[in-house]
């Protein structure tokens, strides 16, 4: 048990806690901490050579805080100085020891994407809903949606990041990457992440979102002619898939009298379950505020998103009641 400091006493008789320090007490109680330490303590520096290094969990948490609010290495560093709920969710007690500096995080964050950590916590979380029952096999729902980067060219560089591309969508253009998932058709907890430049259209990707038990796929209209495609025709399993996906509204036709639009009965009955995938992306662009790319290049925005959906898909346990205590 953390010792208490005289501002721990101070907060405690506190009237209400605010919606920060209600988020991070979840956050905190659902995440495994020992096993994502575990994964990270082998790749960790043993501190036999130069100073000694910070704790996993400590450089953990603190990295933690920068992906869910948005920060810098330095505003994460300010941050946890000026708010006591961010303190505390990293456990410093400033009469002991200092906020770790921003080049130390730096130095963290680097060493997770280097050795594609992210992904690691991502997966392992997503077995363990499949053997707790909080993902079934058997259908999946795909979707995309477009992480904008900055346009500009009033840079050192003078030109915009090559890895990113620039599509429209409605009547407008955008500049950026795409992120594309497969989440549980039962669940809506995201299972698989893609990343393209955004020019590259859904249906290109949808192959690599569909598990091998999948036995139905949802879709937006965007995907129309899935089944279609010589990646799914050629391969037994994914054309042997039940490919249920929206129609374009002004295909539909209308149907007058007291007659039963059985059209519009079936795309309703589609959207219900492909809503679903909506839910993730507005913990991530919501909650979490990643609107825009926070690196340069697609690898290091992929690496964070790991990250962030495998946050979200813990948050969304949580905020139904739920935990994997019990299999962790």
């Amino acid at each position: 048990m953390k010792q208490q400091t005289f501002s721990d006493f101070e907060y405690s008789n506190r009237k209400r806690k605010t919606k920060r320090e209600e988020f991070l007490e979840i956050m905190d109680e659902i995440i495994p901490w020992d096993e994502w330490v575990g994964v990270i303590m082998p790749f960790y520096p043993n501190g036999k050579r130069g100073r000694p290094p910070k704790g996993i969990e400590l450089m953990l948490r603190m990295y933690l805080l920068q992906i869910w609010f948005n920060l810098s290495d330095e505003g994460t560093k300010d941050a946890i100085y000026d708010s006591y709920a961010m303190r505390k969710f990293v456990g410093i007690n400033f009469l002991e020891q200092d906020v770790p500096d921003a080049t130390t995080l730096l130095k963290f964050r680097r060493l997770l994407e280097q050795h594609g950590l992210n992904k690691l916590f991502f997966d392992a979380i997503n077995r363990v809903m499949v053997k707790t029952g909080h993902t079934l096999k058997g259908g999946t729902v795909v979707d995309a949606t477009i992480i904008n980067a900055p346009p500009s060219t009033k840079n050192a560089e003078k030109k915009r990041d090559p890895e990113m591309r620039q599509t429209k969508k409605g009547n407008e253009w955008r500049f950026g990457m795409k992120c594309h998932v497969g989440a549980d058709a039962f669940s809506g907890l995201v299972h698989t992440i893609e990343v393209t430049p955004a020019n590259v259209h859904d249906i290109q990707v949808t192959s690599k979102l569909i598990r091998e038990g999948d036995e139905v796929v949802y879709g937006d209209s965007g995907y129309l002619g899935i089944e279609k495609r010589e990646e799914i025709v050629s391969d037994a399993h994914l054309s042997s898939i039940d490919y249920r996906i929206n129609r374009r509204p002004s295909s539909l036709q209308k149907v007058s009298g007291n007659s039963v639009d059985w059209d519009r009965i079936i795309e309703h009955a589609k959207s219900s379950v492909r809503c679903k995938v909506e839910h993730p992306f507005r913990i991530i662009k919501c909650l979490f505020g990643y609107r825009k790319v926070a690196y340069k290049g697609l690898a290091k925005n992929e690496n964070r998103l790991y990250a962030l959906f495998a946050s979200a898909n813990l948050y969304a346990l949580a905020s139904r009641g739920r935990s994997l205590a019990e299999a962790w």
